[in-house]
């Protein structure tokens, strides 16, 4: 049943109401009601395809302007076409490409931000965390969790760029960001490379080790290579019909999430299969790491290939057709939702 049209003198009357409550600093509810409790999600954030080959140019280029020392983080933002100028990919993840030159060090700093590397291109760069160091390799998912020290070097002979996955937005939201840069460049080994995922990543743990529930991972580094052979060895009978074979990342002491923020995940798609269309509440930046084919997002279409990052905004239907055998890596703010109860899927 619709109420009855007000007439034009009662429109003016609250017209005048309304600029004089402004006054006080106070809204009507009832104006804005529709647009605060929507009956399904409308995300202001599009989807979105950046192609790396067209990219790469760009990002290299940046390496000729300003060195890593300078710029402290040499990173091209992946800005979401609808949310310019606010240095998000969604409204609560942010992305972006960054580059080491053979030689070059990013310095030491912390910050409360959660972050994830993600490998693209090129050899010889290492990630520091927390006084130990991991060689970047190609698929290499690599965390540097909140306020733990971090740097990055390249003592290789090519240039190495990673996807940067942060959940800045979420802490700018909440007003809880801190940083510190490090005295020192490059922090001090205290551990030599591969410790943590031997004390924390091989199905056992220190006698004395009692995480907590919300503590994030241990284990810094989830090489690519452990990443394949878990698809691969998951690769048989028929693919989930929205999914087809797909695992989540996890803080082996815990179970859950490597970071409290950010949940990120692994697929795989065989040669000639296409997903069912799959919508959740949790927008998504995904990279493919092998194979190429076809996204759809919405009403949207595109072709993809090895090394492209689409987002898929919260509440968009995603359907992805693999022409050949195709891996995927992808991030999203998922725990955050599940701890607040907040997430939903729908399979379409």
């Amino acid at each position: 049943m619709h109420a009855a049209k007000p007439s034009p003198e009662a429109l003016q009357q609250r017209s005048d109401y309304y600029q004089r409550i402004g006054g006080r600093h106070l809204t009507p509810l009832w104006e804005v009601l529709g647009a605060l409790v929507p009956p399904q999600p409308r995300s202001p954030a599009s989807a979105h395809l950046w192609r790396y080959r067209e990219l790469r140019d760009q990002v290299m280029e940046a390496g000729r302007l300003i060195s890593a020392e300078e710029a402290e983080r040499r990173v091209l933002i992946l800005e979401n076409p609808s949310l310019r100028g606010q240095s998000c990919i969604t409204q609560s993840l942010y992305a972006g490409l960054q580059l080491i030159l053979p030689g070059e060090v990013a310095p030491a700093h912390r910050h409360t931000q959660s972050a994830l590397r993600l490998v693209l291109d090129g050899e010889g760069a290492y990630t520091a965390v927390d006084g130990e160091r991991t060689t970047m390799r190609r698929g290499d998912f690599i965390i540097t969790p909140a306020w733990t020290w971090h740097d990055h070097g390249n003592l290789g002979n090519q240039p190495v760029v990673w996807l940067d996955g942060l959940d800045i937005p979420i802490v700018r939201f909440l007003d809880a960001g801190f940083a510190e840069r490090s005295e020192q460049c490059s922090q001090t080994a205290l551990r030599p490379e591969g410790d943590a995922l031997a004390r924390y990543g091989a199905n056992m743990l220190p006698l004395d080790y009692q995480p907590g529930p919300a503590e994030p991972t241990r284990v810094f580094v989830y090489p690519f290579e452990r990443t394949k052979a878990a698809l691969e060895g998951i690769s048989h009978g028929a693919p989930d019909a929205h999914q087809g074979f797909k695992l989540r990342y996890v803080n082996p002491a815990t179970g859950a999430s490597p970071m409290p923020t950010i949940g990120s995940f692994a697929q795989r798609l065989p040669a000639g299969f296409e997903t069912r269309p799959l919508r959740g509440t949790d927008g998504s930046v995904h990279v493919c790491l092998q194979g190429g084919g076809e996204v759809r997002v919405g009403d949207q279409t595109w072709r993809f290939d090895e090394s492209d990052v689409f987002v898929v905004p919260s509440w968009q239907a995603l359907q992805l057709r693999a022409d050949r055998d195709s891996l995927f890596f992808s991030f999203s703010d998922r725990p955050v939702q599940q701890a607040l109860g907040l997430w939903r899927e729908e399979r379409l």
